[in-house]
């Protein structure tokens, strides 16, 4: 878990596989070359944590006729499990999965995951709240369907099990429009619970973790998939590989701009530059011996220090010259009397 000027980025591939092996050990390969820190996943053990009651919330399987099927053609078996965390591994990238049953943290533990995410459904979910305290990793926990009432109760159920947590503001709207963005929660949340926060994001739009990042997320997470055109319950909410390069690669930037503040009283490091660009004070006409120069005598021309300051120029309007000055000559104080 991360806090500092540097945030954390998750991206998650959630199930973007449409359960095949292969596409996510595909996803895995093509993520650890965009710069991310670690890869999530979402744990479905379709008997332990649905029945063949649960509803499609959108009706998009062609193949699949309840929610309970599709969540068995979704799974993987243990030993699947181990060999797609000793991938990320072998990637340098974190494993981070979300289990929606107390089986699925079991076999989380076995893979001996370092930290636990909760999707915006689990929040109030305080017996499987309970099973990851108990493990005493710890926790994300995405705020998405959730008012800060039921929030207090969860974090008070966290606090009181010592477990090291931090929020990510989460609209769970897919893909999520400008309008419902939630950015000012970030600092809500913050002053609120004095714990890491970070944004979860379902845009499809790299400029949204880019303003998070800005306002202090020290986590941000996103789905990816490798064309929004594919199928999938997540496809139009996801960034493409090529979008995710370009985030990462923005987010650091703003990162380390953040953490390099500015003195605006220091500019001593322009001094070369400002003698380049300022200017010096010069007449624009002809000018004889006697002449009381005017404003409408005046020009500003490069560099600075071939004549009186361009910034001086009142301290010379009245002056009388002492000598004849011809068009674009620079004004110094030796010609005036």
């Amino acid at each position: 878990m991360k806090s500092n000027s540097k945030p954390f980025i998750i991206a998650e591939i959630g199930q973007a596989h449409e359960g095949s092996l292969g596409i996510l050990h595909s996803y895995i390969d093509v993520l650890a070359q965009t710069g991310i820190d670690a890869v999530k996943f979402q744990m479905h053990i379709a008997e332990a944590e649905s029945s063949e009651h649960e509803p499609f919330r959108v009706k998009f399987s062609l193949e699949d006729q309840s929610r309970f099927d599709y969540w068995k053609r979704m799974g993987f078996s243990l030993e699947q499990w181990k060999g797609i965390k000793k991938h990320c591994d072998e990637v340098g990238l974190q494993f981070i999965c979300s289990p929606f049953s107390n089986l699925a943290v079991d076999w989380l533990e076995k893979l001996r995951v370092e930290q636990y995410k909760i999707g915006s459904g689990e929040v109030n979910n305080f017996l499987i709240l309970e099973k990851i305290a108990r493990t005493g990793k710890p926790l994300i926990l995405s705020s998405g369907m959730s008012s800060y009432e039921e929030l207090d109760k969860t974090v008070e159920f966290l606090k009181e099990r010592n477990v090291e947590f931090s929020i990510l503001q989460c609209t769970t709207s897919y893909p999520t429009k400008p309008e419902e963005y939630g950015l000012n929660v970030i600092e809500e949340l913050k002053n609120r619970y004095n714990v890491p926060i970070g944004f979860s994001d379902h845009s499809a739009k790299i400029e949204t973790c880019i303003a998070a990042t800005s306002l202090g997320a020290s986590i941000l997470e996103f789905h990816v998939v490798f064309d929004r055109a594919i199928f999938g319950p997540d496809s139009k909410s996801s960034l493409t590989i090529s979008e995710t390069k370009e985030l990462v690669s923005a987010v650091r930037n703003i990162a380390s701009a953040l953490s390099s503040p500015i003195d605006k009283n220091d500019n001593q490091n322009f001094s070369s530059l400002k003698q380049i660009f300022e200017k010096s004070l010069a007449i624009n006409k002809n000018l004889p011996k006697n002449h009381v120069l005017t404003f409408d005598d005046l020009e500003s021309k490069k560099p600075k220090g071939f004549g009186i300051d361009a910034l001086r120029f009142q301290d010379v309007v009245g002056k009388t010259l002492n000598k004849d000055l011809k068009q674009w000559d620079f004004l110094n104080e030796t010609d005036l009397f």
